[in-house]
């Protein structure tokens, strides 16, 4: 009996020692990571840098007034990839606004993904709301994605804390965070040869009687001689600067055979003229002042842009359009004595702020570089700056416009909101949005519109009337009624994927609309060095960019860069100066892509071509490669044999049997493919 008790006594203490230890060793490996102790410099945000244990701005984080020794202070659109391999058994954190921006009206989401499924989402926050406790549960996750999206209003001011953010893990005392999305640029274009090369639009539009101006774009060395044979009367030619001047005076269609000559050779192009009732008949390409000097814009730098369009080559490839964008106006209450002066003369003639004193010579200015010019302005009594609108003075600024020799207009309902329904005192220095569904709304919608697009119709000169109110009361179905060229089909753009992404999923809709003379415009292009006043290199991937461009092109959507034109580097001259990408933009059949085919992230965009060709987008959204030997061609409405060419490298890749072959695609994370394909008999 000893023996055997002796052997149970020994196996308790034997199993109490293992029990133990295995405690022990338990709580030696779980650990607690806290979110600031990782490399937060993958994350992606709409504005600033992602901050540790600060507020975007550099500040102690605080929401609602409580404030926060650790965590993550991010902007919407905010994004952080984290590689967990199932490492990790829970995440908590305290999510909000920050305060420190009070006075705005910010609106976001805190969002989580694992293996990209949603686990745990705020709902929208808004400033003054008290810190949400978030705990998930991530047991078996290997990937997690900490997400703040805008809460429906825009990004504005949504500055968002991850605060006291932390893992419990099995372990491990640190992750990996990540972009899977490639940030070495790369060159794709071939530089243009050194023979002439005619670009550009191959049909143009004007009025009878208005005053006529297109320049001939072309590549190759200089100097250039050139010529047109069948230009109607009204019309020449100079010879120097392939600038063609002069009225119409007779509606018609004339076709112009260009010529273009230098010491290595000659190039032919026909351009048809159509003079009639309708301008812009292919999408206008430019460049807009706001995305890079927002309210610090110069007639200068108005200049300065133009002559970088020149000097960089753009103009060589159908660049064409320089826009002053907010803030050539007076303003109401700016502190920069420049911006401050009468609104109007004793006449009620708009009188243009000290940057601006002489809008005809400079309008003058641009158009002897053979270049044109656009301006703002905003149906109600404020534009969304705070400078002085039209709202009242109409048929005077359309007239002024005129007068001034200027080609373009912006049109942006900020303020009007509160004029509706007769009231121009309810809270006028408010910038408001409405949205209209029908009936009398929808009228109300319209009526601003409808007045400044009738009077620019009634002046002696051709001027873009570009609609800009976000895409409420889907005015892709009105606005051509109130003379329109170009409507806003969305929310102000932002210099990251998310924004890009975000507009570019929601073209579908408005696409049955686009035409010669009618164009969705999802936003200017936010590609080079853009910030709105705060200069910074576009937030968006090289991928990412060449995504931007590819899709904008298929879209037949205004091309207007965005970026400091005095600071164009390699990649992005590269992305403005491929003359195939921009064919897609400016083919004259104008019909806009529409997604066809959906794979998983991948999207599959196509385009009809005037020449009975497609222009397709392989577009993939996802953060994986995509590796597939497509074959699905009837679901993209291809049928035959056809001439596959990639138009980023200008380069034919095969001829292929869409009913018996398939073609190799291997498309990068948030990148794309936009081939040709064109019938071979």
């Amino acid at each position: 009996m000893k023996v055997v008790t002796n052997n149970i006594r020994f196996a308790t203490i034997i199993g109490l020692f293992i029990s133990f230890s295995l405690m022990e060793i338990n709580h030696l490996s779980a650990q607690t990571v806290w979110l600031d102790q990782l490399d937060l410099s993958a994350a992606t945000q709409g504005y600033g840098v992602p901050k540790k244990n600060k507020s975007v701005d550099g500040k102690v984080m605080t929401i609602k007034g409580k404030t926060f020794e650790r965590g993550f202070g991010t902007h919407a659109e905010s994004s952080l990839l984290i590689l967990l391999d199932g490492k990790a058994t829970s995440f908590t954190a305290q999510v909000g606004i920050d305060d420190e921006i009070a006075g705005h009206e910010p609106a976001s989401e805190f969002v989580i993904y694992g293996d990209g499924k949603k686990l745990w989402s705020s709902g929208i926050m808004r400033l003054g709301d008290a810190a949400i406790p978030c705990s998930v549960p991530l047991v078996g996750i290997k990937k997690l994605e900490l997400v703040v999206t805008d809460g429906g209003n825009g990004n504005y001011y949504d500055h968002a804390d991850w605060a006291d953010a932390k893992f419990e893990t099995t372990g491990v005392d640190t992750f990996i965070t990540y972009n899977p999305v490639a940030s070495e640029p790369y060159i794709l274009t071939p530089p243009p040869p050194a023979w002439p090369r005619i670009n550009g639009a191959s049909v143009f539009g004007a009025r009878p009687g208005s005053p006529f101006q297109f320049l001939v774009p072309v590549t190759g060395d200089r100097p250039i001689t050139f010529s047109a044979t069948g230009l109607p009367p009204g019309l020449k030619i100079d010879s120097k600067t392939g600038i063609i001047t002069g009225k119409l005076s007779k509606t018609g269609t004339f076709v112009v055979a260009l010529t273009a000559k230098n010491a290595k050779g000659k190039a032919e192009k026909k351009l048809r003229i159509v003079c009639g009732d309708r301008i812009a008949l292919t999408p206008p390409m430019g460049w807009n002042s706001w995305n890079c000097f927002a309210q610090e814009v110069s007639a200068d730098k108005v200049k300065r842009a133009a002559d970088a369009m020149v000097k960089s080559g753009l103009i060589n490839h159908g660049w064409t359009y320089i826009n002053i964008d907010d803030f050539w106006e007076n303003n109401r209450d700016s502190k920069d004595q420049s911006l401050r002066g009468e609104f109007r003369d004793e006449a009620g003639n708009i009188i243009p702020n000290s940057r601006f004193v002489d809008m005809k010579s400079l309008a003058n200015y641009v158009h002897d570089l053979g270049l044109k010019i656009g301006l703002y302005s905003s149906p109600g009594p404020w534009t969304c700056g705070g400078c002085v609108g039209s709202y009242g003075h109409e048929k005077q600024d359309a007239e002024s416009y005129a007068k001034w020799g200027f080609d373009y207009l912006k049109y942006d309902w900020c303020s009007y909101g509160n004029v509706i329904d007769g009231l121009p005192n309810n809270d006028p220095y408010k910038v408001s949005s409405l949205s209209y569904n029908g009936g009398s709304e929808l009228n109300t919608a319209i009526k601003p519109f409808k007045v400044m697009g009738e009077y620019l119709r009634q002046q002696p000169r051709d001027i873009i009337f570009s609609v800009c109110q976000y895409g409420m009361s889907d005015v892709w179905k009105w606005g051509d009624s109130v003379n329109g060229n170009c409507w806003r089909t969305t929310n102000d753009i932002t210099d990251t994927w998310t924004s890009v992404k975000n507009i570019a999923l929601d073209q579908d809709k408005s696409a049955p609309y686009a035409k010669p003379g009618n164009w969705n415009d999802p936003d200017m292009l936010v590609v080079g060095t853009v910030g709105w006043g705060n200069s910074h290199p576009s937030k968006l991937k090289p991928d990412e960019q060449y995504l931007h461009i590819s899709l904008w092109s298929l879209f037949s959507a205004p091309l207007l860069i965005g970026c400091d034109m005095e600071k164009l580097d390699d990649f992005t001259l590269n992305l403005l100066t491929n003359d195939e990408v921009i064919a897609v933009n400016q083919d004259p059949l104008g019909k806009q892509a529409s997604c066809m085919h959906t794979i998983g992230d991948l999207r599959i965009y196509v385009k009809e071509l005037e020449d009975g060709s497609r222009a397709i987008g392989f577009c993939n959204f996802g953060l994986e490669i995509v590796n597939l030997a497509y074959k699905d061609f009837e679901k993209i409405g291809l049928n035959g044999m056809y001439q596959v060419r990639d138009l980023w490298r200008q380069k034919d890749i095969e001829n292929i049997d869409t009913k018996t072959g398939q073609l190799a695609l291997k498309i990068p994370a948030h990148g794309v493919l936009l081939y040709k394909f064109t019938s071979v008999k």
